[in-house]
């Protein structure tokens, strides 16, 4: 597949011939389901006749169904574009397919999604993980050129790694959120998914900015990371010492040669512990299922997606949220309606909050003597569908990544090698709040090591 890099040399009759090809090959590749309209049977979304982008279901487009995967926003059409839509479409790029997704972006297999599950390219009986599991398993089987996916506790990180691209979670902030379906509002940030590192740089650099819309935007000029990067920079890098002696022994030892190359290259390797992962873990999910609790009270049946026949108001709220909701939505809105309620707010979210903010300060320490941080991304490669029935086991799937967003961090993952199964293996850099010039020049830096 043609690189975004490459895509934007091409004239305009040539990006209407990419569009054309790559409409042919995600037909020829319609097992995987990475795109709703596969799993539908119907024709690719279209906006624009831009370079195509794969998007999450849970962007708005104009004029699009956008449904984030779920059975009660059916019948959606979106009035309006979010902010990096607009950006993209300023840029000579346009929305191409709708990317599927674990259902509100609550997963990390694309398992939950109403359309049915996205498949792994590299093994059909493998997950490609979530919940961007349909964005970057579009760019690793070579039918999206790249694609934009929404990381909340390493929803795009996760499923890079599993599929063996390039993905990437931006500053919080530095993305606008405007147009983007909530699931944790102060954890959520939209990111790319792409073949190589510096295609995740260019793509990064058309959605970044600050949105007068969003709230939530940090009001803060953004300067191009793309045009400046640097693969012979000499960083300090920590490396999570006890994250990499946790992973299955293959991920450990293919990590640890990744360090060595990273140190071979000239880069300082020094090593650094988090406090035990498990507390990240029980921060995560009792905040992000607060902020849901909240979030998604906005689906009832009155405004907008499925409506279920009722005889009055409070059996039509109870009905159209129990047929329109799947089981992992459910779970969580219970949970954070739970830690919300009285008696529970204090023992639970205060002290979620606490552990947030001491989470946050491990990183600060670290990052006072370091450039960047090195771990793993997940404990495991791609695993079997249906192998991960408990929820709880689930959750875990996310034990490296989820730090990162209750710190408002950037961090980029990147494939460092494959498993004895020809799975990839993913690695990923976290860096300082707003530093994603040295976040990216660190993954170029070991990219093109490993490609010698």
């Amino acid at each position: 597949m043609i690189t975004l890099k490459e895509a934007l040399a091409l004239n305009k009759e040539e990006i209407v011939k990419l569009r054309s090809d790559l409409k042919t090959k995600i037909e020829e590749k319609k097992e995987i389901g990475a795109y709703i309209e596969q799993l539908q049977n119907k024709p690719i979304a279209e906006f624009g006749e831009g370079i195509p982008i794969a998007i999450k279901d849970n962007i708005q487009v104009n004029g699009w169904n956008v449904t984030s995967g779920s059975n009660i926003l059916q019948g959606y059409v979106a009035p309006y574009n979010a902010t990096v839509i607009d950006n993209m479409l300023s840029h000579g790029l346009a929305p191409f397919g709708r990317a599927n997704m674990d259902e509100f972006a609550m997963g990390s297999s694309t398992e939950s999604s109403f359309y049915g599950k996205t498949l792994n390219p590299h093994n059909t009986s493998c997950v490609p993980g979530g919940s961007s599991g349909g964005s970057a398993a579009a760019v690793a089987a070579g039918i999206a050129v790249a694609a934009l996916g929404s990381d909340t506790g390493g929803s795009i990180r996760q499923p890079a790694a599993f599929c063996g691209c390039v993905g990437m979670k931006p500053t919080y902030g530095k993305v606008s959120r405007y147009g983007l379906a909530s699931y944790s509002s102060s954890l959520d940030q939209i990111g790319p998914i792409t073949q190589n590192v510096e295609d995740a740089a260019i793509l990064y650099d058309i959605i970044a900015g600050h949105e007068v819309k969003d709230s939530t935007s940090a009001n803060i000029a953004h300067e191009k990371v793309s045009d400046k990067l640097d693969s012979q920079r000499k960083l300090t890098i920590a490396v999570i010492e006890n994250y990499v002696e946790e992973t299955d022994e293959e991920i450990k030892n293919t990590t640890k040669a990744a360090i060595k190359a990273l140190e071979d290259a000239g880069h300082k390797i020094v090593y650094k512990n988090l406090t035990n992962s498990k507390y990240d873990i029980a921060t995560y999910y009792v905040i992000a299922a607060a902020e849901a609790s909240a979030n998604f009270s906005r689906y009832d049946g009155v405004r907008y997606g499925n409506r279920a026949e009722s005889t009055n108001l409070k059996e039509m709220y109870n009905k159209t949220r129990s047929e329109g909701f799947g089981e992992e939505v459910k779970r969580r809105i219970l949970l954070g309606t739970f830690v919300l309620s009285s008696g529970y707010y204090d023992a639970y979210y205060i002290k979620a909050q606490k552990a947030r903010h001491f989470i946050k300060s491990q990183f600060e320490e670290i990052l006072n003597e370091a450039d960047l941080i090195f771990a793993p991304v997940t404990p495991t490669t791609a695993f079997e569908f249906g192998s991960k029935s408990d929820p709880l086991e689930m959750y875990l799937q996310d034990i490296y990544t989820i730090s990162v967003n209750l710190a408002g961090l950037p961090a980029i993952s990147l494939p460092i090698g494959f498993d004895s199964k020809n799975m990839p293996i993913g690695a990923q850099f976290i860096g300082h709040a707003y530093g994603e010039q040295a976040l990216f020049d660190g993954a170029l830096s070991l990219e093109k090591i490993l490609k010698k």
